[in-house]
């Protein structure tokens, strides 16, 4: 054969029909001489019609492996569900895939259904017709199959249509992005879209116009919402995706991104529906479902979260992470519910803390559990915030809960608990309320129709008795507070309302009892600590009464009438064992020292006394000086005394002070400690733990 001969056949081999030599790299400028950049808006040409099949999903049109290799080139990282990304870096050029230094293989126009192995998408069968650089006019999935088939090529549009790379099927121009193995795309961790608009709706994403006045386009509106919502400024994010959303109303993305700044702000029951609205308008979008049972998770809507996790699996994007939280706090749940059967609570604390702990945070039902269980075991302060958290919750904007609890309604038994908190914190009125609106929720329940004629007959106890009270009849005000007992028997407020009836009637012993029992269903109940303590004092049991005293000072360090009580109480129990009390005075004010006769005189005092070496020039001396001031009222049984090193030299030589602030606690003439230079709370501490121990 002839030279020239072989070299034509050569070149023959090397070229596609067309007159292409695909042994040379691919130019920018051949490449996208119809398309423009493919972040860019694309000038658009006439459609090719082309056509898929329902069950094996092969590509028939020639034109759908150049569109494929497209994909390939265009899908960023992090991008999802059709939407656009707002990208501060340029395109990168588009290659093709070679096999050795044959033609050019193209991910897409598989022959077989399911394609979706290798580096691209499809089986990457190789093109053996001429193909054009033209526009698809459906959607090509990762298995490379058309989603849809134009019926009639598209007409000109006076907006450009602007190239999407997500995953779902967002209608015409959206080119689908390729993952690698076959596993699809990896979910993202974002809590945001940082893509701007899915394009689902009839309404394309590019035929969103900016109206007057707007502030900007839709790529600029969402760019500055996703920017305060990294810095965590939620009601500014909101602010900027609400403008988003009216820019286009139809956008799931637009959507997702509102109800992410919603979650970031605690509002979960708009964020819910926001969510739902997504997926309606996308239903094939697996970051919305995903997003909807992350929110139904939290919300402890099981059956819910488990649906949408499912549908996000079948995109082949589920977490395994998502599942075990689901997994686990449906088991803590139910063995949380089991716990309450048998009055098991601090099993029920510790199953709903746990299902809490992996997920459900915000679910209705298990803070109800928590809360119930807290005050079963006398812990009312952990079960009434806890309650408070839940009242953060827009329940009349929740779906109901399907959830039965011993054949009581799940959102009933959440008005009942909350009707049983307020009432063991003395809100009788608000607890008949939510009594109510669970029979309302229940009506044919007979637990809950007894709860409620209890919680009406404790509430009617209480205003009788107060009434009767304020009349000056406490013998009668007595027997109507233990009417309401016989119905609420662990009541603390019924308790401590008859003990200020003994108190008035003189029946000391009989208060102290009541404030007992008080006291031992809440054990910080204030109310009743001061009633027990005065109680104390008239049966002149000194050092009970100074010990409900220091308890109650400690509670209410500036209650100025509990601080002159301790002090009271302090210096009659020193009276009756015998000990000097002339030197005790209450409200006196921190005593100089000049000279070192004083100095002999302060240290041999009986009790604890006080030594503050200080300097008014010195910045951390102005600090200290207000709390030995502060001190010296709240501590009546401790001597105060302040050396002015300025002026006193000698003094500070005689006790080897060389650094200011230094305080030297003393106790009965002898030295117990010395601290140079300390923080307020260790002063504090340490002037309080001698003060209480000198009592």
């Amino acid at each position: 054969m002839a030279e020239a001969d072989r070299v034509r056949l050569r070149a023959a081999a090397l070229t596609l029909d067309g007159g292409v030599v695909w042994d040379k790299p691919d130019k920018k400028t051949d490449l996208f001489a119809h398309l423009g950049s493919p972040v860019s808006p694309l000038r658009l040409r006439p459609a090719t019609t082309s056509s898929s099949s329902s069950s094996a999903g092969s590509a028939k049109s020639p034109a759908l492996g150049n569109a494929a290799a497209v994909a390939v080139g265009i899908g960023g990282r992090g991008n999802h569900s059709g939407e656009l990304v707002a990208e501060s870096n340029p395109p990168r050029p588009l290659r093709h895939r070679r096999s050795g230094s044959g033609p050019l293989i193209f991910s897409g126009g598989s022959s077989s259904a399911g394609s979706g192995g290798g580096g691209g998408c499809g089986s990457g069968s190789t093109a053996s017709s001429q193909l054009t650089n033209a526009l698809p006019t459906g959607n090509i999935f990762p298995s490379g199959r058309v989603a849809g088939a134009a019926a009639a090529p598209q007409p000109p549009r006076t907006r450009p249509v602007v190239l999407g790379s997500g995953t779902g099927h967002y209608g015409h121009g959206n080119i689908m992005r390729c993952g690698g193995g076959g596993g699809g795309m990896a979910p993202s961790r974002s809590s945001i879209d940082a893509t701007l608009f899915h394009s689902n709706s009839s309404r394309s994403p590019a035929s969103c116009p900016a109206p007057p006045g707007s502030g900007g386009g839709l790529q600029e509106v969402t760019r500055a919402g996703n920017e305060w919502y990294k810095k965590g400024r939620y009601g500014e994010a909101l602010q900027h995706y609400d403008r988003a959303l009216a820019l286009c109303p139809d956008s799931a993305a637009c959507r997702g991104n509102r109800a992410a700044a919603l979650i970031g702000l605690g509002r979960l029951a708009e964020a819910l529906s926001e969510c739902e609205e997504a997926v309606r308008l996308d239903p094939a979008s697996a970051r919305a479902h995903g997003r909807l049972a992350g929110l139904c998770l939290r919300l402890g809507m099981v059956d819910k979260a488990r649906m949408h996790f499912t549908l996000v699996g079948n995109a082949n994007l589920s977490d395994p992470a998502e599942w075990q939280k689901l997994h686990e706090v449906e088991s803590h749940q139910e063995r949380c519910m089991d716990a309450r059967k048998t009055r098991d609570w601090k099993s029920a604390l510790r199953e709903a803390d746990a299902a809490i702990a992996n997920g459900a945070d915000s679910s209705q039902l298990l803070l109800a559990l928590r809360s119930e269980a807290l005050l079963r075991l006398h812990k009312f302060e952990e079960a009434d915030s806890t309650i408070a958290s839940l009242l953060k919750l827009d329940n009349a904007s929740l779906p109901s809960m399907p959830t039965k609890l011993s054949g009581m309604a799940a959102d009933s038994y959440v008005h009942i608990v909350q009707a049983q908190v307020n009432m063991a914190f003395g809100r009788f009125d608000s607890a008949v309320a939510l009594a109510e609106k669970a029979r309302l929720i229940d009506p044919g329940n007979s637990e809950v129709g007894v709860i409620l004629n209890n919680v009406r007959l404790v509430a009617r106890a209480r205003s009788q008795g107060n009434d009767l009270f304020k009349a000056g009849k406490f013998a009668e005000a007595s027997i109507a507070y233990g009417e309401g007992l016989k119905h609420e028997p662990s009541n603390p407020v019924l308790y401590c309302n008859r003990a200020a009836c003994w108190s008035k009637l003189g029946w000391w012993a009989k208060a102290i009892e009541d404030c007992n029992e008080a006291l031992r269903v809440q054990p910080n109940y204030t109310k009743a600590l001061l009633r027990r303590a005065a109680s104390y004092a008239k049966l002149e049991r000194w050092a009970d009464c100074v010990r409900d005293y220091e308890v109650l000072h400690k509670d209410l360090p500036g209650d100025t009438e509990v601080t002159e009580s301790l002090f009271h109480a302090q210096v009659a129990l020193k009276t009756t064992r015998g000990e000097e009390v002339s030197n005790m005075k209450f409200g006196g004010e921190v005593e100089a020292v000049t000279s070192l006769e004083q100095l002999q005189d302060a240290m041999c005092l009986p009790g604890v006394s006080v030594l503050y070496f200080m300097s008014t020039t010195n910045r951390q001396c102005a600090q200290i000086t207000s709390s030995v001031d502060s001190l010296c009222t709240e501590c009546p049984s401790v001597n105060f005394f302040k050396v002015n090193v300025d002026e006193s030299p000698a003094v500070a030589r005689a006790e080897n002070v060389h650094v200011v602030p230094t305080l030297k606690i003393y106790k009965d003439g002898a030295r117990v400690k010395e601290m140079i230079c300390p923080s307020l709370q260790v002063l504090r501490y340490s002037v309080r733990h001698y003060a209480v121990s000198s009592s």
